[in-house]
């Protein structure tokens, strides 16, 4: 994507009523006013919020919003223009109970109130397999205490990813620390029973793997 191509989404979010930007001092020094907010300032009602976490073009969370017009969703990436088409198609397409945090993933215990969160999706995150790497893995250990943080107690997190690699690490950490694996599939299209919000959505990138026969992944899980 061209610089002039990013800046013009940038400004374009700006305009965007489903689209929030703090900053980061708004953020970590707490006077972001939608914290604990959300459900009455964004969505103006009292629905489950669920959160996409590194949402990339908002694909997923689009179409979650489209299947469950009765649960509030948030896609969140740092990357404000690639989320600029999830935020584009929602405002075009009319659907209301869907909106973009544009934040880093580590700040999420400072934009969102403890026991706010019903649900989170990590959809197809970088897997950072290089060991000094391992701090941004998005199912390490210290992320999993940040969405324990914001999660109500009975909220899951659900985890789709092409890498067996991220798969296995999540899993192995999880029974390791006594969280509670509600479901685990090593392969979601080649197995029966799949979860059907898992099998029917899915990203221009996923639909890509599938075609390269690559199996895709899935955990749902609750932070003990």
């Amino acid at each position: 994507m061209g610089s002039k191509n990013k800046l013009r989404r940038f400004k374009e979010n700006e305009t965007f009523s489903n689209v929030v930007q703090p900053s980061r001092d708004e953020l970590v020094n707490s006077n972001f006013n939608l914290k604990g907010n959300w459900r009455k300032e964004v969505f103006h009602n009292n629905n489950p919020l669920v959160l996409e976490l590194g949402c990339g073009k908002g694909e997923y969370s689009v179409a979650l919003a489209q299947k469950y017009p009765d649960k509030n969703f948030i896609g969140i990436d740092i990357k404000g223009a690639r989320f600029w088409r999830g935020a584009k198609t929602a405002i075009e397409e009319n659907i209301p109970n869907v909106a973009f945090l544009r934040t880093q993933i580590e700040l999420i215990d400072h934009a969102f109130a403890e026991n706010e969160v019903d649900e989170i999706w990590i959809t197809f995150p970088d897997p950072q397999i290089k060991y000094k790497r391992t701090k941004h893995r998005m199912t390490n250990a210290t992320f999993l205490e940040r969405y324990k943080k914001i999660l109500k107690p009975e909220g899951v997190v659900n985890l789709k990813t092409d890498s067996e690699f991220m798969h296995g690490y999540t899993l192995g950490l999880l029974h390791g620390e006594g969280h509670e694996v509600l479901y685990a599939n090593h392969n979601v299209y080649k197995q029966e029973g799949s979860p059907e919000e898992v099998t029917s959505i899915q990203t221009f990138y996923e639909s890509q793997y599938l075609e390269q026969n690559k199996p895709i992944t899935y955990i749902r899980f609750k932070i003990k």
